[in-house]
């Protein structure tokens, strides 16, 4: 039997196992939390499903996600992803990588962990909006400009407001899902 979704995911298989399993649901590894900085980044201007259909490809090309690997990449490694047909290919998009796992770190050494850092600007819990409709979930929230705007300060790319509105959807710092979604329904 098919469950009612948020209409977003449509009827493809990968989206649709996205939805069900990690759109909005709370994460708090730090790892998850970079590798999401990363591809919310490199969704900017695209799809989503575009995104996920590269994920294995950016995994494997951005060391697992490892935030302390990619930091340290050298001009030359980013020169070779810009190769990768497997991941979108844009040359400020690939760079900001290396630079954001820099500023990562350097949240991680100042608040002990990333998720301590951006779950502070929601309190330390998922706020969880149940709207009626897709009409009703914003673009942009005042808590994603405040996090975009001090990302921004520390140095990361890519990180605008409304990036960052669905990085904290996608990590479940917010949770969307509409009413009628039978995510919304269970209990969190």
């Amino acid at each position: 039997m098919d469950r009612p979704r948020c209409h977003w995911c449509g009827d493809d298989p990968l989206y649709q196992t996205y939805h069900d399993e990690e759109w909005g649901v709370p994460e708090h590894n730090d790892r998850r939390l970079f590798e999401f900085l990363i591809l919310e980044g490199a969704q900017a201007g695209l799809s989503w499903i575009t995104i996920l259909r590269k994920r294995e490809a950016y995994r494997k090309a951005f060391a697992g996600f490892d935030p302390s690997k990619v930091a340290r990449f050298a001009d030359a490694d980013l020169a070779k992803l810009l190769l990768d047909e497997g991941i979108v290919r844009n040359r400020l998009k690939i760079s900001s990588a290396r630079g954001n796992a820099n500023a990562f770190l350097a949240i991680q050494k100042e608040f002990g962990s990333f998720d301590a850092y951006v779950w502070g600007f929601i309190g330390g819990k998922a706020k969880v909006n149940l709207p009626r409709s897709h009409a009703e979930v914003p673009a942009v929230t005042p808590e994603a400009e405040t996090l975009s705007k001090d990302l921004k300060k520390r140095g990361f790319r890519f990180v605008g407001p409304t990036i960052m509105y669905a990085y904290m959807q996608s990590m479940g710092l917010v949770d969307d899902h509409i009413q009628s979604c039978w995510k919304a329904v269970q209990p969190r």
